[in-house]
């Protein structure tokens, strides 16, 4: 049995999980604007690209030193505190990148943007899993709104480009965006959460015993570390490995990192669902991992084919990128109703490990062999699938004799 929730009429279910929405399509912009935008403030900061890139790297640092205050935050306060701050840290982002020439503030600014991001995952998925009394499903459509941003700022920026328009003109819609949400939600009533009895848990934790909840929890963290590793390392190398193992052209490289892109749409809209139509969570989480690492071993094995790479990085993304990690956090939540916000930071703490240490990881293995750093993803993905089969094992009810 989930937590409680005692909802006021006033509470606009559709509004504001719309207003949540929107703040993921503004996240997706904030994703990937400065690396749309490098040579743009590069040449504004007076500065050569790589140094843009090392500002890029502030974002990934503001999430990792973030994450476990502001889950536990989300849990002491409120979750609609940790919305408005991810929504006015990302305001002051957005206009002081256009505004600043320093490099020291842009890199602060970038960390600022970290912050944004770990605040409005903590009041969100909180919010978003709470509403539905511990069903997950609205949380997958987060990944789809992100999705969305990072799809369409790119167009934004193009058209900047062709006009000759100044490039901060992207951050300023951004920062609109901001705004009217900001507004918008000032109005809105969150839920207000009851805590969980002590019968309430009992029930809920399947009368494991403290170690099952104890191996579950390190299960999990592994999970939240492994999900992530598994589609930063694809996304890193994919194109890189098709081009020197596969000899593919530039142009038939890219296609299937945009297959895989397709794919995330198509599995947020599937994985949404099955989840809304009561499908076992376990079971999609131990299946779409085994399809994942499937995919993988057809690409190493059978992806000088151009259409069985596009075809495998296609249901690579359909299963790995498609808000599995989502459903792994949504299942870790439920494990601790009374400490939602907190499980989420420190969940999002072990992704943000992930997403400092595979490059480091894969920068060693690339030294050696182009094929054995791709591939090496498979043992991340095998791992993944074997944490998901012992969380089942370990989720199963006890019975009583």
């Amino acid at each position: 049995m989930q937590a409680t929730i005692t909802e006021e009429p006033q509470i606009n279910r559709r509004r504001l999980t719309l207003s949540l929405y929107l703040n993921y399509l503004i996240h997706g912009f904030g994703l990937i604007i400065l690396a749309q935008n490098m040579v743009a403030l590069g040449g504004a900061w007076s500065v050569p690209v790589k140094t843009v890139s090392f500002v890029i790297s502030g974002f990934g640092i503001g999430r990792l030193i973030s994450y476990l205050i502001t889950g536990t935050l989300a849990d002491l306060f409120s979750r609609k505190l940790l919305v408005n701050i991810g929504m006015l840290s990302y305001l002051i982002f957005a206009v002081g990148m256009i505004m600043t020439h320093s490099v020291p503030v842009a890199y602060c600014l970038a960390i600022l943007a970290g912050i944004a991001n770990s605040a409005l995952d903590t009041g969100t998925y909180t919010t978003l899993v709470e509403m539905n009394d511990g069903n997950g499903y609205d949380t997958i459509l987060i990944k789809g709104f992100m999705s969305i941003g990072e799809f369409i700022l790119p167009l934004i920026i193009a058209t900047l480009n062709a006009k000759n328009l100044w490039f901060g003109w992207s951050f300023i819609i951004m920062a609109a965006l901001l705004v009217i949400n900001i507004i918008n939600m000032s109005s809105l009533k969150f839920p207000v959460i009851k805590a969980p009895s002590k019968v309430d848990l009992g029930e809920h934790a399947h009368a494991q015993s403290k170690v099952r909840t104890v191996f579950s929890t390190i299960v999990l963290l592994a999970y939240g570390y492994t999900s992530m590793a598994l589609m930063i390392w694809f996304t890193q190398w994919i194109t890189l490995f098709t081009q020197r193992a596969f000899n593919f052209g530039n142009i038939a490289a890219h296609t299937v990192i945009s297959c895989y892109s397709i794919g995330s749409m198509a599995g947020v809209l599937t994985l949404f669902f099955l989840l809304k139509h009561n499908a076992s969570e376990m079971k999609i989480l131990i299946s779409l991992n085994l399809v994942a690492v499937l995919s993988l071993v057809i690409i190493l094995v059978a992806g000088r084919n151009v259409l069985i790479a596009n075809v495998a990085s296609f249901i690579f993304d359909l299963s790995a990128a498609s808000g599995v990690m989502q459903t792994g956090l949504t299942v870790f939540m439920n494990m601790f109703p009374a400490h939602r916000g907190m499980i989420i930071g420190i969940f999002y703490f072990f992704g943000s490990i992930a997403s400092f240490t595979v490059p480091l990881i894969t920068g060693v293995l690339s030294t050696h062999s182009i094929t054995a750093t791709f591939g090496a993803d498979i043992i991340v993905g095998i791992i993944g699938t074997v944490l998901m089969i012992i969380l089942a094992v370990l989720q199963k009810p006890v019975r009583k004799a």
